[in-house]
């Protein structure tokens, strides 16, 4: 297999620099233009002359018609405007001006000459700019353009604050796939958070934008395209383009801010507490030419300033009221502080009123040199400096809870400080040979450099719970020890098209490699768990007292040297397909797209772990080879596309296609195998323990053998595990309704080929059963029972699943007005399902599978990603008068399900070691009856078994989906929040100025999201789930296996109602303001 893979590479790359030094790429950064050019009698002109002049910059673009009178143009500048001049001897020139180039969209201008001899009028003919209906598009995809990215509200200037456009999108998710199953390309390039630790966009780590809106030029959104150029993702592709300069020198300079006195306090009666908080953005764009009509320069640059309040949330004490108050006293808080500076010498420093700053810098260059009218190449770099105080880690790693809320709060230094930097550069060459061929070559890399720090010093994390729940946490960051990741992608790719005759055929060949260097140590200063502050005092005292759990990892190497994963993976494509004129109103695609990727073996062995019992959940034996990554796949991605011009006039077209996509891994769950073997670290773990008294020495329980961990974490993954692909067909009809108002409907079905599943082969089979209706599977109650090998804590198994599926119907309608309205209203109904929610960062995030069985036998159930019901709407309006004025008014308004929740129990109720995953069994009244209870008792109320029993029957009657699974098990993110809409607004004043004959500007701007919750505070305010885990077991017989139930009380009280407003600052309304120069 090797050899081939060898062999296969080197034709490959061989190929690619045999090619001819342009068509669609990866990510498309152009337009294009084509269409048919015949005389007045409908024969065809072969040879006839197309010159295209972009006017600002005076880029041109000629082409000769084929023999049967086509002529195709690629590779052109978006944007506009465009004059077009058609000539051909003995025929009347004829002139089209005015014409706008969208990003990967074709332009069609079919033309009829007419004989010289003939007297006209004129010959200049103003060009068509609805976009809406083209014969490009075949597949699901949304267009951004400059003018809806200036104009639509945003507060955060990022590019989700537009994709959002898409019917069929859900935050950074799109067609009910995971957010991280997009490619975000920039200008082609490759500008993935592909690692994955968080969002799929780079600079989420900071919640930064990775480049300034005043550098994007357009923005496109693909779900499916049935061009086999474009892959890597298994949701969309998202592509931006960057702004050029022209032949005018171009700019604009502005600042935006906005603080606590620009937020609503009042959600439907509720107060709404903001602290104080400033967010400052300001920055520049220039562009101009170097040389006229050869050698342009654009840049940009945006800096961002914010502090936020880190949480509403304060403790308990004497006179404090209000939602906001949690059940954590506030003397237990400053007790704690000052026990752990007098004992210790460590301030955990504070738990309430301080804020989270965030720096964040970008800048951008880009210059485009046309070489000739034939050749034109660009070059662009961009950097983001960003750093962001963040949030103590809620990861379970066994619990969960942590972070501040109703129920715990943690102390200041618990955070950590993540700085986040990316430098990433592109060059790209575009040449036309004669008309006839073609050719695109990029070549790019992009470079993130992360890391985190913290206050306080070096110091155990210590979770403190109460009523198993957590309570208070104070400690270094679990997860942050040493944590840092510098990544590297690099990019090479090449698109060779030819136009021949009614084909028009594309080869192209891509190649990605990707380095990433990742430092992760978990609970590297130790992690201890106490069921109460008390049983904290105690151990430190000197008392033996029972640890709920302590766990710690540490280095295996020698000198215990910090352990650092390096993960080398590559993905080589190749791709051919033929764009067929089947006649003038039909145009099939047939495309064939070849992915191989493969990884450098850079893992270590663990000879001792060949040697142990392993076993998937099948019971068939596995033998886990930690050095050995993935072997190589062929990844085979057939397409068909077509788009039928019905009626011949472009005024109602039929499209779709059907085939398979490709995507990338989360090559965090890679690096997990090269960073979890054994080899590098080891780990303790022990529940219900008095083995580990509190010692705040950080290496404090480190074996003293230290090069031969006796117990460890393994991560392995298949060695036939391929990438992650799906089959994805659709139809969509589009049809001028009447007055240029377009109607849509659009159908797409996914279906999973191989996605991604997880099971721990270390967990012993199940021997019983729990008795009674809910009869699922018991693992044990300690490690003597449930793992195969003692000295082995997981042992994670990444592999592959062909089940899951989504499917979504789009009714859209949309029309561009011609005195400066637009507007759209789009519906979407979807429905997701899969085995496993993807967006992980740990390997050990497979133990918050909510399931019945257990983590090792999901079912197929709904998606986190399952948006049912999804309404929007965007309406824009400018008009300039008095001269010297111009307004404009941009809407935006969204209708949809705020997010889905699973029913589980509080507790470990299978004895998997994993708490919260057990998937709620709804009785029935008589089922209900049988249950055992133990009397509860909150705030001095004692429930009994009555008591619960009825008010657990209320609540699962009030409770739509509880209601319809009695007998049965709540479904995995079975529960639909209820929907919520909001309006968005941003207002516009433009006063124009006459400096030396040029337009200047000064523009005054107002953002407000919720902007109806600014009208009537009832309005915009969502709803979340009061509880998801309404009752727990707290006891099973060892003998006869029946459970006794207690119900979870929430604020102190028995759970009545499933839902409960919200009341913080996404339930009020935002305004940001705005002032920016413009000059021309």
């Amino acid at each position: 297999m090797k050899y081939l893979i060898y062999h296969l590479l080197s034709f490959l790359f061989f190929c690619l620099f045999l090619l001819p030094i342009t068509s669609n790429a990866q990510g498309v950064t152009t337009g294009s233009m084509s269409g048919l050019v015949k005389d007045d009698q409908g024969e065809p002109l072969p040879g006839a002359t197309i010159q295209a002049v972009h006017t600002p910059s005076g880029t041109q673009y000629n082409m000769v018609t084929q023999p049967n009178g086509r002529y195709t143009i690629s590779g052109m500048r978006t944007g506009g405007p465009y004059q077009v001049t058609v000539s051909f001897i003995g025929f009347e020139p004829k002139v089209f001006e005015n014409i706008s180039l969208r990003l990967g969209q074709r332009y069609v201008l079919n033309v009829e000459m007419d004989d010289e001899g003939i007297e006209l009028d004129g010959v200049l003919i103003e060009g068509r700019k609805d976009p809406l209906l083209n014969d490009e598009k075949t597949g699901a995809s949304t267009t951004i353009s400059r003018e809806a990215i200036t104009t639509m509200p945003t507060l955060s200037r990022s590019v989700q604050d537009f994709t959002r456009l898409t019917p069929q999108s859900s935050g950074e998710s799109f067609a009910g796939q995971d957010p991280k199953a997009i490619n975000f390309s920039l200008d082609g390039s490759v500008f993935n958070n592909s690692f994955g630790l968080t969002g799929s966009i780079p600079g989420a780590p900071t919640e930064s934008t990775p480049i300034s809106l005043e550098a994007i030029e357009e923005i496109q959104v693909n779900i499916a395209p049935y061009d086999v150029t474009q892959g890597g993702f298994t949701g969309a592709a998202i592509n931006a383009i960057t702004r050029s300069g022209d032949n005018e020198m171009r700019g604009s300079a502005f600042v935006n801010n906005r603080n606590q006195r620009f937020v609503g306090t009042n959600a439907r009666g509720s107060e709404v507490i903001t602290e104080d908080f400033n967010v400052q953005q300001y920055g520049f764009r220039l562009g101009g030419p170097i040389i006229k009509n050869k050698l342009f320069f654009f840049i940009s640059a945006e800096s961002e300033r914010r502090s936020d309040p880190n949480s509403p949330f304060i403790a308990a004490a004497s006179g404090r009221e209000g939602a906001n108050v949690t059940r954590v006293q506030k003397s237990d808080m400053d007790e704690l502080r000052g026990f752990l500076n007098n004992n210790f010498g460590y301030d955990p420093g504070e738990y309430e009123d301080y804020n989270l700053p965030t720096i964040s810098d970008k800048f951008l260059i880009k210059l485009d040199y046309n070489i000739s009218d034939n050749h034109k190449i660009s070059a662009r770099f961009n950097t983001l400096l960003s750093s962001r105080e963040r949030p103590v880690a809620r990861t379970s790693l066994g619990f969960g809870g942590r972070n501040q809320n109703l129920f715990s709060l943690n102390f200041q230094n618990s955070n950590y400080l993540l700085n986040d930097d990316i430098y990433s550069g592109i060059i790209e060459l575009q040449s036309n040979f004669g008309g006839k061929f073609s050719n695109e070559l990029r070549f790019g890399l992009t470079s993130n450099r992360n890391s985190r720090t913290w206050g306080g010093g070096d110091f155990p994390m210590v979770d403190i719970l109460e009523g198993g729940r957590n309570y208070i946490s104070f400690g270094t960051d679990l997860l942050s020890p040493n944590r840092g990741l510098d990544s590297d992608t690099w990019q090479i790719q090449n698109n060779f098209t030819a136009y021949l005759s009614n084909h028009t055929v594309t080869a192209g060949l891509n190649f990605e490699y990707f380095d990433f260097r990742y430092t992760f140590t978990p609970t590297f200063f130790g992690h201890y768990v106490y069921n109460s502050l008390d049983d904290f005092y105690r151990d430190v005292a000197g008392e033996e007292v029972e640890l709920r759990r302590f766990q710690r990892q540490y280095s295996a190497l020698p000198g215990g040297e910090i352990p650092t994963a390096n993960t080398q993976a590559y993905i080589a494509s190749a791709y051919v397909q033929d764009e067929i004129n089947v006649t003038n109103n039909l145009k099939v695609t047939l495309g064939l797209r070849l992915d191989v990727p493969f990884y450098g073996q850079t893992a270590e062995r663990n000879l001792a772990a060949e040697n142990l019992d392993f076993r998937k959940p099948d019971g068939e034996p596995i033998t886990i080879r930690t050095d050995r990554l993935p072997e190589p796949q062929f990844m085979w991605s057939p397409r068909l596309g077509f788009n039928w011009d019905v009626l011949g006039n472009r005024n109602f077209q039929v499209r779709g296609g059907t085939g398979l996509f490709s995507g990338r891994p989360i090559y965090i769950n890679i690096s997990n195998m090269v960073n979890t073997n054994g080899v590098l670290q080891g780990q303790i773990r022990e529940d219900n323990t008095t083995n580990f008294p509190f010692n705040p020495d950080v290496n404090a329980y480190i074996p003293s053998n230290g090069g031969a961990p006796d117990t460890y974490d393994l991560a392995y993954i298949d060695p036939g595990f391929r990438n992650p692909q799906v089959w994805r067909s659709n139809i969509g009809i589009d049809k001028d309704l009447f007055g240029g108002l377009v109607g849509t409907f659009e159908a797409i079905y996914t279906q999973q080929v191989s996605d991604l599943l997880f099971y721990d082969s270390n967990l012993r089979p199940s021997t019983r059963n729990l008795s009674g209706p809910d009869d699922r599977p018991l693992y044990g109650f300690g490690d003597e029972e449930n793992r195969l090998n003692q000295n082995i804590t997981n042992a994670v198994v990444l592999d592959n699943t062909n089940q899951g599926y989504s499917y979504s119907l789009t009714f859209q309608l949309q029309k561009n007005f011609n005195n400066g309205l637009h507007a759209m209203a789009a519906y979407n109904y979807a429905v997701a399902k899969n085995m496993v929610d993807g967006n992980t960062q740990h390997f050990l995030s497979y133990e918050n599978i909510a399931s019945v069985r257990g983590s090792n036998y999901p079912e197929l159930g709904f998606s986190l990603d399952d948006q049912r019901h999804r309404l929007i709407s965007s309406i824009g309006y400018r008009k300039e008068y008095a001269k010297n004025l111009a307004t404009s008014i941009s809407l935006f308004y969204e209708l949809r399900n705020q997010g889905v929740e699973s029913y589980v129990y509080n507790t470990d109720i299978n004895g998997d070691q994993i708490v919260g995953n057990d998937l709620l069994f709804v009785p029935t009244q008589a089922q209900l009856n049988e249950m055992q209870f133990e009397p509860l008792t909150v705030n001095g109320n004692t429930f009994s078994a009555a008591d619960q029993r009825a008010a657990f029957n209320q609540f699962i009657e009030q409770d739509a989906h509880l209601r319809s699974r009695r007998g049965m098990y709540a479904l995995r993110n079975g529960v639909q929040f209820p929907v919520v809409g909001r309006l968005d607004l941003s207002f516009m004043q433009e006063f124009f100025l006459d400096i030396k004959g040029k337009r200047n500007t000064i523009q005054v701007r107002a953002d407000i999201f919720n902007f109806t919750n600014l009208i009537n505070n009832n309005w915009g305010v969502g709803q979340i789930i009061t509880n998801e885990t309404p009752i727990g077991i707290i006891n099973i017989d060892p003998v006869t296996n029946i459970p006794t139930y207690q119900l979870n009380p929430s604020n102190g009280a028995l759970v009545s109602e499933s839902f409960t407003r919200t009341a913080n600052i996404g339930d009020v309304w935002q305004m940001q303001l705005g002032l920016r120069y413009i000059f021309n």
